[in-house]
């Protein structure tokens, strides 16, 4: 199962069996026994507003990129991986909705700048890309995939934030099946956008 306060994997084959209300993610609150006070990744907690350089080099903030929207972050193991890529490739193509509704996605990986920008032109990708190549980031959220001793990446994840990064849905993705589809983020995203556009409903006479 997981715990999040990030993603904290004992068994890739029990991976599917924890808690179904965080897809795939076992919920819990800090608790003494854990003295990394890693922080609550589950719905409904605070995401928090990590401070990273981004594709091109310069330090951004998670709220500052967010700017008053709703946003997808994603976590990925990095440029190397082909289940990266082939999930990449999705939110490509879900881009151009992205950028018409006022929503923001943000991808957080420990590849470093150069590299990142790399893959991002070659994706063909236009959202921001943050880097982690110290891993300061990874080791607050807890998020290290444990299993790979020589990238020491990120667990792949996907997380829904409202404006404020409150939690909305939280998807576990060490298996590739576990990562939201396209239509699943459609479904979220509306949710938030109904909860924080006051105008959601259009005016009439």
């Amino acid at each position: 199962m997981f715990l999040v306060r990030g993603i904290r994997r004992k068994s890739p084959r029990n991976a599917g069996a924890a808690a179904h209300d965080s897809d795939g993610m076992a919920a819990t609150s800090p608790t003494p026994s854990d003295p990394e006070g890693r922080v609550d990744l589950s719905p409904g907690a605070a995401f928090p507003d990590l401070r990273l350089p981004d594709h091109a080099g310069y330090d951004r903030s998670l709220s500052e990129l967010v700017a008053g929207d709703p946003v997808v972050v994603q976590t990925y193991r990095g440029w190397w991986c082909p289940k990266e890529q082939a999930y990449l490739r999705k939110l490509v193509a879900f881009q151009d909705e992205v950028e018409v509704s006022y929503t923001r996605i943000i991808s957080i990986s420990v590849d470093a700048p150069a590299v990142t920008a790399a893959f991002r032109a070659g994706l063909g990708a236009r959202w921001t890309f943050l880097c982690d190549p110290e891993r300061t980031a990874l080791e607050q959220l807890g998020l290290r995939e444990t299993t790979d001793t020589v990238n020491h990446p990120y667990v792949p994840a996907v997380f829904t934030l409202r404006p404020d990064l409150t939690i909305e849905r939280a998807y576990n993705g060490y298996w590739f099946w576990g990562r939201p589809t396209l239509e699943e983020l459609r479904q979220d995203l509306r949710t938030i956008t109904r909860a924080v556009r006051s105008d959601w409903d259009a005016p009439t006479p």
